[in-house]
């Protein structure tokens, strides 16, 4: 049995095993090396979370998904140990939640969950969520709230419901649970781009425009140099909220003048 790590030794050997994931992203056989690591280093749900949604990005962001170096039946496979096994559809699920293909995330999740004898780890169960929240499907905020009793303060479990609850257009009052969520304390940096980005939206949402241009102003100021995929996306946010804002003072500017209570 493997002796178990000090923090420091542990949080040096999670370091090596992520630079080694994104240092080739064009090898195939990264994905399974990275699981492997991440069993010798005995890394609980969280760790795996956070370095799986790491390289997941990263080989995304090369050109190197891991859609196109992973299959379902792969993460299906039930001849892995638990930790890679977690791994394996930590990496996977991840990819799938950055390519918004919501309705395969929710179906590989549940054919997971089906020979499981213990139930799945929470971040998992969180991008579970996300995949029901991503539709709008309201059960994905009862299975929202299942993660945030367990998730406590875990920053990337936290970011990947906000994500859903950003991206499910029609939820039951989905902006305002979006703001309520993005103020808890992993989240309220005033200083994450993403967050203040995911904040803009619902505060257009709710024709709160001043303060979602302020959001997003914010969100590009922190953003670190060079950032291009990001800031275009911040960008079209903030021309979402002018034309809204145009948009609604035009309209209540026409019902004024034609005699129309606003």
């Amino acid at each position: 049995m493997t002796p178990p790590m000090n923090r420091p030794d542990r949080a040096a050997a999670l370091l090596k095993a992520r630079s080694r994931a994104t240092a080739t992203p064009a090898d195939p056989s990264w994905p399974l090396c990275l699981a492997e690591d991440l069993r010798d280093i005995r890394a609980d749900w969280k760790a795996s979370a956070e370095v799986c949604a790491e390289a997941a990005w990263a080989a995304r962001s090369a050109g190197h998904s891991v859609l196109g170096l992973l299959s379902p039946e792969d993460v299906t496979a039930t001849d892995h140990d638990p930790i890679t096994a977690r791994a394996l559809a930590h990496l996977y699920l991840s990819a799938l939640r950055f390519d918004f293909r919501c309705p395969t995330l929710q179906h590989l999740v549940e054919q997971l969950a089906e020979p499981m004898p213990q139930p799945l780890d929470c971040y998992t169960r969180a991008l579970y969520a996300f995949a029901l929240l991503g539709q709008s499907r309201p059960e994905g905020l009862a299975v929202m709230d299942e993660v945030l009793a367990e998730a406590g303060e875990h920053p990337k479990t936290l970011h990947v419901l906000l994500h859903g609850l950003w991206l499910g257009q029609d939820l039951d009052r989905g902006a305002e649970r979006l703001l309520a969520l993005s103020s808890r304390p992993a989240l309220a940096t005033g200083t994450d781009p993403i967050v203040l980005f995911r904040v803009a939206g619902a505060l257009r949402r709710l024709g709160r425009y001043d303060e979602g241009l302020d959001a997003v102003d914010r969100a590009i100021d922190c953003l670190p140099p060079g950032d291009t995929s990001v800031h275009a996306d911040l960008v079209r946010e903030r021309s979402l909220i002018c034309t809204a804002r145009d948009l609604h003072q035009h309209q209540s500017h026409t019902r004024t003048s034609s005699g129309v209570p606003s």
